[in-house]
């Protein structure tokens, strides 16, 4: 759920996105402070610099301390969730198999089908897993029923082989009289078991182990490119289940998929309708409405393959049972991004799938630096310049522009040098969120400060020489 009044209430309180004056007129070392006239003095020569036509530009963005924003509203970490119990994607076989429409048998009835003389014919499948069948192919009919010479229709839907081997033994000596009691010899096995063919549609990136990699780290190329692939595949009876088709199509989804499989039922008869209902679920970008609505409709089942452990799932063995033309979707999480801009190098940058990164790791994953390997002055004479992060003095502030449920966004300002020591200021990144890492006016004065120095001392050096 949203919170759409608790952003309503932030975003339209005054004192909320007010920028906080205190921190901006104090040098980022804590002992010492600068002069509003010294500060206004600097900020006029540094206007025509950075193209400021005013001293408005000194406010910063509007934004709100990450302290003052309920932690209802920053979302809930991902370390929270669990994996699902993979036992629960798969059906549980019954101890023999059942007969049903669709299965082919293999049959043989001496002088009925097949000679005395003759030896029954014998079927080698080509899966490895399953035994040889004997006798003649007689497929179970839609109606449960086999059809046999010289007899009627023997039902045979629900029984084992045994009591298959029973029935048609009673029609042709009890019944018929056609076959004498003591020279029926009957063999029924099972020859071809009844298959469902499913349509599994993925669309995960690159599955190789250096893109697998690159996801871990949360780089920017990683997973941005997607599979899509569609692949029809033959499951047979008992094996007609989600774990299977995953697994028979790559193994359950990765890194860069979503954390649920969607099962669209064959009840969609149009095949205009799924293409729209794919398309629909695919161009979702809306982060309140994603994953897309679905049409208020049972054929559809959402699976999830993570969750937070007071929301268990509630589906049950028959949701995950595939019937021929169902269609499981794995959708790509591509959308699940964050990107950086400001004092740092713009982009784009994938979330992790299972674990959460908060500012400091955002910030650092994407080249940053939120804190200064030395005092600084050593730094004072290298060749950085005023928009890189090699400044003597390096940026302390960065805005997380975020979205809300109700089309607005949210500005939150964090302080990097606290959030080091401060959890409580280690904003949790979600997706579709802006980092713009800044400079405070006091660190922009130090580092034309500093740079003045420098100029200073290379032109005394030049006049000295």
């Amino acid at each position: 759920m949203c919170a759409e009044s608790t952003s309503n209430r932030i975003l339209n309180n005054d004192s909320a996105v007010v920028p906080d004056r205190a921190s901006t007129w104090q040098w980022p070392n804590r002992g010492a402070t600068i002069s509003r006239a010294a500060v206004l003095l600097c900020a006029v020569m540094l206007a025509p610099l950075s193209g400021c036509s005013s001293l408005d530009c000194l406010k910063g963005i509007p934004s709100v301390s990450v302290k003052r924003i309920p932690k209802s509203f920053l979302g809930r970490p991902r370390a929270d969730m669990v994996q699902i119990n993979m036992a629960r994607l798969r059906q549980e076989p019954p101890k023999v198999y059942q007969l049903a429409p669709n299965d082919t048998l293999g049959i043989y009835i001496e002088n009925v089908l097949g000679k005395a003389d003759e030896a029954p014919p014998v079927n080698f499948p080509e899966d490895a897993s399953r035994a040889p069948s004997i006798g003649f192919p007689i497929p179970i009919r839609e109606d449960g029923t086999v059809a046999l010479p010289l007899v009627a229709p023997i039902e045979v839907t629900g029984l084992s082989l045994a009591q298959a081997t029973d029935e048609i033994r009673a029609a042709y000596t009890t019944g018929s009289k056609i076959l004498p009691e003591g020279k029926d010899r009957i063999i029924v096995t099972l020859q071809r078991p009844r298959m469902e063919r499913i349509l599994v549609i993925r669309e995960e990136g690159d599955t190789s182990v250096a893109n697998l990699q690159a996801l871990t780290a949360g780089t920017k190329s990683a997973g941005l490119s997607k599979r899509g692939t569609g692949t029809t595949v033959d499951l047979p009876a008992y094996e007609n289940d989600l774990l299977h088709a995953l697994s028979r199509t790559g193994g359950l989804p990765g890194l860069d998929a979503e954390n649920e499989v969607l099962i669209i039922r064959g009840g969609y008869q149009d095949t205009r309708q799924r293409e729209l209902l794919l398309a629909q679920m695919a161009a979702c970008r809306n982060p309140c409405d994603c994953p897309a609505p679905i049409p208020d409709d049972p054929n559809v089942v959402r699976i999830p393959i993570r969750y937070y452990p007071e929301q268990p799932p509630t589906f049950n063995t028959e949701d995950i049972i595939l019937k021929s033309g169902d269609i499981v979707f794995v959708q790509s999480r591509d959308r699940e991004q964050f990107y950086t801009g400001g004092a740092i190098a713009g982009g784009a940058q994938l979330l992790p799938r299972d674990y959460d990164i908060d500012i400091l790791q955002a910030v650092a994953t994407s080249g940053g630096s939120f804190g200064s390997g030395g005092t600084g002055v050593g730094r004072a004479g290298s060749n950085s310049n005023s928009s890189g992060l090699n400044a003597p003095i390096p940026p302390s502030r960065a805005i997380v522009i975020r979205k809300t449920c109700n089309g607005q966004t949210l500005a939150i300002r964090v302080d990097l040098r606290q959030a080091i020591t401060d959890s409580n200021q280690r904003l949790l990144i979600q997706p579709e969120d802006m980092i713009l890492v800044q400079y405070t006016v006091a660190e922009e004065i130090g580092n034309f400060a500093l740079r003045a120095l420098q100029i200073n001392y290379l032109l005394g050096s030049g006049l000295r020489r």
